[in-house]
């Protein structure tokens, strides 16, 4: 019936001439020295960060008009409604629902501009077919004000965004919604809202970058309500009713978030150094009772961009300290890790984009993690390498967007490909397609567990 009445509502939705709006990243690669000016308080939340304006979106308003300047005690709002459907393309043997995506969706933005502050939001409402149940919430809800004529606060909800990879994270430590990207839905909601405070300081030669959270926010995980996922301890892939629920880490000041990045521009080169202290953002170690937690963990890393040959180059390392387990001989704690990343994009061809990026993991205490495993058999490799490839073609004047996007790692021996196209009729209607497409020899690996929930999406969206 749920399917039904579903199916009802997207062929009437994709019926007509128009579409509902998603936004596809601009291909071309802008390079912008950031230390040049200070971003004013005015500024959307992920000025000051050190994302280049890409292929890989900025996770603003999608094709919504920028927000007017309507002076001191100004009230700008916009937003969008979105309908968007999507389905396994095979069965899932411990899910037995096809529909993986099936939701009704309205978005308001307001901007609040005062003389010495500015208020920002973003909130959403929506119904959602998988659970049967309306949904809301803010996105954003943020204060930000200067303090001086060099520093900036932010207080409240806001998404932020550090480092250089592209869908690859090693020092961004910012919440993430895997759910919502496996999904389909727009690429804007793979970035979770954190409740924080946010001082930026803009200085020369370096600036600072320092974000506090009073509550640790974990990734928004895979739980087994809408897409199956492989249990080491049933080493099997499982769907757990009710949904696997971790214990998150009680809410006292020492279990709070603690970020910090320096970065500079010299040379054209932009220059970066981070530190995290709070836990992993999935839930991959077990308590003394067996039951999935988050572990102790900090983060040290540093990376570098610049201009190379007719595109961008970027590099970023990150050491990850597992607090608890420094020894790696504790096989309810993830061990600590090593991680690099090395990128290059460029314009191949007019409108034609190319973006290529090799990862590693590095497990410290390998082989103390194999004698001390649970399941020996399904631990990861000492070394895990990542390749990924990002194609994006512009065509009809800039309103149709191919892409896709490939994830391979020969060490795991699996793959993830998310090809999209968009197509915006005008300011106001746009549509995407695209599919999720998982891979592997092994159901242990991370994205051969999702091989069962491989799926088709489309979003039909109109601006106001």
């Amino acid at each position: 019936m749920r399917r039904s009445l579903f199916l009802s509502v997207l062929l009437i939705f994709l019926g007509g001439d128009y579409a509902f709006a998603q936004r596809q990243p601009p291909a071309a690669t802008a390079y912008q020295d950031q230390s040049a000016a200070r971003p004013s308080a005015e500024a959307d939340a992920n000025d000051g960060s050190d994302d280049s304006t890409d292929d890989r979106g900025d996770w603003d308003d999608d094709w919504g008009d920028d927000w007017e300047d309507s002076g001191p005690g100004g009230l700008v709002w916009s937003g969008f409604f979105e309908g968007a459907g999507g389905g396994r393309l095979q069965s899932d043997d411990v899910i037995n629902a096809w529909l993986t995506l099936g939701e009704a969706r309205l978005r308001v933005n307001t901007d609040y501009q005062g003389e010495r502050a500015q208020v920002h939001s973003k909130a959403d409402v929506w119904y959602d077919w998988v659970d049967d149940n309306f949904h809301g919430g803010f996105r954003e809800l943020v204060l930000a004000a200067p303090v001086g004529t060099a520093t900036d606060i932010k207080l409240g909800r806001q998404i932020l965004t550090w480092g250089t990879g592209d869908l690859l994270f090693l020092n961004d430590l910012f919440p993430k919604d895997f759910v919502s990207f496996f999904a389909g839905r727009d690429d804007e909601y793979l970035k979770a809202p954190l409740d924080a405070l946010r001082v930026m300081r803009f200085g020369s030669p370096v600036n600072l970058d320092f974000v506090w959270a009073p509550q640790f926010e974990p990734d928004r995980y895979v739980t087994g309500e809408r897409f199956s996922f492989y249990s080491p301890l049933a080493d099997a892939i499982v769907a757990p009713r009710p949904p696997l629920s971790a214990d998150k880490p009680s809410n006292k000041f020492s279990n709070g978030e603690f970020a910090l990045r320096l970065f500079a521009t010299a040379n054209g080169t932009e220059y970066a150094a981070y530190g995290y202290r709070g836990f992993f953002k999935q839930p991959s170690a077990l308590d003394a009772d067996l039951q999935a937690t988050f572990a102790a963990l900090s983060v040290y890393g540093a990376s570098l961009r610049r201009p190379l040959g007719r595109g961008l180059f970027n590099t970023e390392f990150a050491w990850y300290d597992s607090r608890d387990d420094r020894d790696g001989d504790d096989p309810l704690v993830p061990n600590s890790q090593l991680r690099y990343l090395a990128g290059y994009e460029w314009e191949a061809r007019p409108r034609f984009n190319v973006g290529l990026q090799y990862y590693l993991e590095w497990i410290h205490g390998h082989d103390d993690l194999k004698e001390n495993s649970l399941n020996p058999d399904a631990e990861p490799d000492e070394v895990r390498h990542l390749l990924t490839n990002r194609l994006t073609l512009r065509a009809l004047h800039d309103k149709l967007t191919a892409s896709l996007f490939t994830f391979w790692s020969p060490s795991d021996q699996d793959f993830y490909l998310k090809p999209q196209l968009d197509y915006r009729h005008d300011d106001r209607w746009s549509w995407a397609l695209g599919a999720n497409l998982f891979g592997g020899a092994h159901d242990y690996t991370f994205f051969g567990q999702f091989q069962d929930d491989s799926n088709a999406f489309a979003r039909m969206r109109i601006t106001f």
